[in-house]
This record gives C-alpha cells, structure tokens and sequence, in this order.
C-alpha cells in the first residue's frame, strides 16, 4: 500500500525496548512508523517530515511529550496528537488533552484499546476529506461538479432534481438569497436531454423594466431608439435548451402576462416585428419571495404562478444543512488557494467550530465570501481564528436560541446541539461522546 493509504505516524519514547514492540503492533496494523527517543528528536523530525498523527510518551529527557503537543500544534494544528502516560502523570495527561491532544492511554498499554483509538483518530481526520469526495459525486450519477453535500436536506434537493430533469416540466426554485438556485437549475438542464442545447439565465431584477421586453424577446431594427441592429433575446438564444429566469418575483405585472401568454403558445415575437417565432425551452424559474403571497397581495399574476410552480423545489438554508459545512468550506478553500496560487492545507480546529457554529444569514455565499477573504489574508497553511472576518458568529441559531432565549428550539435543534458539545467535549470520541450522554455509541 501507498504512504498516500498508509497513515504515516511519527512514534516518540525514551524508553527503546517499549518503542521496538509498539512499532511491531503499528507496523501489523499496517502504519508505517518512524521512531523518535526523546521530544527534541520528535519536534525536529515533525518540522522536517509530514506525520499523519504523533504517539507521544509524556515524560521524556531534554523535551516532554507536552512540549512535543505544543510544538506540533503550532505548526500544524490539524495532526492529532495522541498520549501515552504512567497510571502516576494522568492529571498531566489530562492537562494534555486540554491542550490539544486527542486522547491519551495509560501504561502498561492495552493493544486492542490503541487499535480501535487510532482506527477511531483516521475515522475522525478522513471525515471532512471523504465528506467532500461523496459531496462532488453526489453518490449517485448525478452530473455536476459544483453542488456540494450530503445533509438529509440536501439528499432531498437532489432526488428532486434526479427524478424531475428528464421530464419537459417547468421547475420554480425557492430559497433564500444565497442558497444556490442557479446551480440547481445547471444541474436540472446538464441532467436533461437537452443537456447539449444552449443554457441560458436571465436576471429579471438586472435589467432596467423598460429593457427586459427586449432582452427577453429581441428587437427588430429601428424599434426604439438606439436599435440599430436585429437582436435575438434570451428565448430564441436558449432554443431547444433551458432559460432560467432568476428573481422572477421581480417582474413587472406587464411582463408577466406577456411572459404567460410566450409559455402558452410556445412563441415569441421581436420588439418592433410583425411575425411571431415559434421556440422549443423549458423553463427553470426561481424567486426569494413567497410567491403565494405576492399573489394574495396582487403583485403577482395567479395565471402565471400556475404555470411556473408545476414542480416546486425549495432549497435549504444553510443553517439547516449545518453538516455540509466542512465540505463547502474545503470546497471553497481549494477554490482560492488555486486561484491565488497559495498552498493551503486546511482549518484549524478552533476556525471549523466558528464556522460550524454560525448561522450563516447570507447562506452559502457568504460562506464563499468569508472563506475567500481567509485565503487572501492568510500566510500559512492553515485558516485559523484569525482570517476569519471579527463580525462572525460563534453560536449556531440553535445555540443561540437556547442560551438566550431569542428563539424556541425544536428538539431537534436540543439533539443537535447536545450532540455536537458531546463531541466537542470527548475530542471527538464518539465512544466517550456516547457515555457523556447517555446512549450507545451505534444510537
């Protein structure tokens, strides 16, 4: 098996006779092994070389296993640490674990305890990377690249589109500014058989009122004032292809009956022309409104509302899709490093509990924006506190309705929350996590 597969570990004791036998269960266990006889060996061997996890003795000469903890997670906060101590220096130990270490195991050791640990540690560590490959395959043979996660809500999202992007149906997509509706439409068009025709996508709030009978419909020349030549609008451009209306709930009155009566008769006619074009598109709309209730208000057209809700998809807010957090934020790290050309490995433990905690109003985009400006203002290789923008919340919506009272937490929010602290508490022990509430580590 490769390095790459074989997780790489760096084996600091003082004490040779013990070091030789733990390598022997390492290397059995399929690990590859490097050995280091004191702290100052250790924290020289980290600096030169890439360990995937350092197995430490706490009391050593010239440098302990604490100094050991203090030097690896400055220099990279994301390699676990693991402990090993005499029944007499496990208040040191626990000391340690506050400090950053992800466990620590008393001597004389129990070997199927420290299998299960470290196969536990690289469980844990793969999470986030295994989180992103299942999140850009989808799981499924589901085509496109650029919609990340696999929360239950977005399992949801995906079905719908798996199920409704072979038909001919007209798709309105609902949600919160920021929540990812033109990736979906992409998604329903390259999943179509119309995969290989034209996508298009107009902006309805974009374009001036008096502008978007043309843009949407073209013009003859000498229509109007500066026509000074025939234009195709978006229509006849997405022929035998998708249009996608953005911020539908945006369009003026009159347009929308002129928009209801194109659906109706599969027809356009120029700005200024006299024959109407007959047009081959299927429709994908979305809106941030409440469409229903731009109706009821009168601001809407009922007729047309009909005619673009024939399947609904309504998109999570990122808030409630909390899970897909990890994977969008690498995601997106990957993203600008590259654009930026900047060699970054990760996120520090602390700046993932920040971003996990807060309760994103601006949804994925401003996820993306934040992680952006952390790329550019970093000079490391890791994104900590630090990058991350002063303003950031530290509680998720949950949390924060909880500890103050501003908002009624449903259960699942309590679950959620005592889950995640559990978690946040045991180091990430699901076992410990499991006792600390009260259920089996499979519950």
């Amino acid at each position: 098996m490769s390095r790459k597969r074989r997780p790489y570990i760096l084996l600091v004791d003082d004490d040779g006779g013990h070091r030789a036998m733990l390598r022997t269960f390492l290397e059995e266990w399929n690990y590859s092994v490097k050995e280091a006889e004191d702290g100052e060996q250790a924290i020289a061997m980290f600096k030169a070389e890439s360990f995937d996890l350092v197995f430490t003795d706490v009391r050593m000469p010239k440098k302990s296993g604490h100094e050991v903890l203090l030097a690896v997670k400055e220099q990279n906060p994301a390699v676990p640490v693991l402990i090993m101590t005499a029944f007499s220096t496990v208040e040191a130990a626990v000391g340690a674990i506050k400090a950053g270490a992800y466990d620590y195991l008393t001597k004389p050791l129990d070997f199927e305890k420290l299998e299960v640990t470290l196969r536990n540690i690289f469980m844990y560590v793969g999470l986030i990377q295994e989180n992103a490959a299942l999140a850009t395959s989808l799981a499924t043979s589901l085509e496109s690249s650029d919609i990340i996660g696999q929360s239950p809500p977005m399992r949801q999202v995906m079905d719908v589109v798996r199920t409704v992007a072979p038909s001919e149906a007209t798709v309105l997509i609902t949600g919160e500014s920021g929540t990812g509706k033109e990736l979906i439409a992409k998604a329903i068009h390259i999943n179509s058989p119309r995969s290989k025709g034209p996508y298009i996508a107009f902006n309805c709030a974009a374009i001036n009122e008096s502008l978007i009978e043309s843009e949407l419909f073209g013009h003859e020349k000498g229509a109007f004032t500066g026509a000074d030549k025939r234009r195709e609008g978006r229509f006849m451009l997405a022929d035998k292809g998708t249009l996608f209306l953005d911020e539908i709930g945006e369009m003026p009155l009159l347009m929308q009956a002129k928009l209801l009566r194109v659906i109706q008769e599969r027809e356009v006619q120029r700005v200024g022309g006299e024959q109407p074009l007959s047009i081959d598109v299927r429709l994908v709309a979305a809106t941030n409104r409440d469409l229903a209730k731009e109706v009821a208000e009168g601001r809407f057209r009922e007729d047309l509302y009909y005619r673009l809700n024939v399947v609904a998809l309504p998109l999570p807010p990122l808030r409630k899709r909390g899970e897909d957090i990890p994977a969008l934020a690498q995601h997106f790290l990957e993203k600008f490093a590259a654009r930026n050309k900047k060699h970054i490995k990760g996120f520090t433990p602390a700046a993932m509990d920040r971003l996990i905690r807060h309760s994103w109003p601006g949804n994925v985009r401003e996820l993306e924006n934040v992680i952006e400006r952390a790329v550019i203002m970093l000079f490391g290789e890791f994104i900590s506190e630090k990058e991350l923008p002063p303003t950031l919340e530290q509680n998720t919506t949950a949390t924060s309705g909880m500890r103050m009272g501003t908002a009624q937490p449903t259960l699942e929010d309590i679950e959620r929350v005592a889950i995640y602290e559990a978690l946040h508490e045991s180091g990430g022990n699901k076992t410990e996590a499991a006792k600390r509430l009260g259920i089996t580590r499979k519950t």
